[in-house]
């Protein structure tokens, strides 16, 4: 993960940090990507396991709050380098993996406990 936080002075602490644009956009990729990963390889787990309705949708939030938390313990204590905000890690592209998960979900359960 690339570091975006820089202090503009050493002297006042009530100056504000600047941040690098492209080391915030490469950190919301790097977001993005783990994410979209994450919801794929959950989604055929949950097809494979043959899970359906509600426990389904279930076993996704699990996985992205697990994915969250390791993110954030990758970072460690010094995760304000890493991200503006902590819910930045745990909101940013959850919905939009709900739809990878859901199609790797349903392909998978459809090839696994259907045919």
């Amino acid at each position: 993960m690339a570091t975006f936080a820089v202090r503009t002075r050493k002297t006042r602490k009530s100056d504000g940090i600047a941040y690098s644009e492209q080391s915030l956009r490469q950190n919301a990729f790097i977001l993005e990507y783990c994410r979209t990963s994450v919801s794929a390889l959950s989604g055929a787990t949950a097809g494979i396991m043959g899970l359906t309705g509600l426990w389904g949708f279930i076993f996704y939030f699990i996985t992205a709050l697990i994915l969250s938390i390791l993110l954030l313990v990758k970072a460690g204590a010094q995760w304000n380098s890493y991200f503006i905000t902590r819910k930045v890690v745990f909101d940013s592209g959850l919905f939009g993996g709900l739809f990878t998960y859901v199609l790797f979900w349903t392909f998978l359960y459809g090839m696994v406990h259907v045919y």
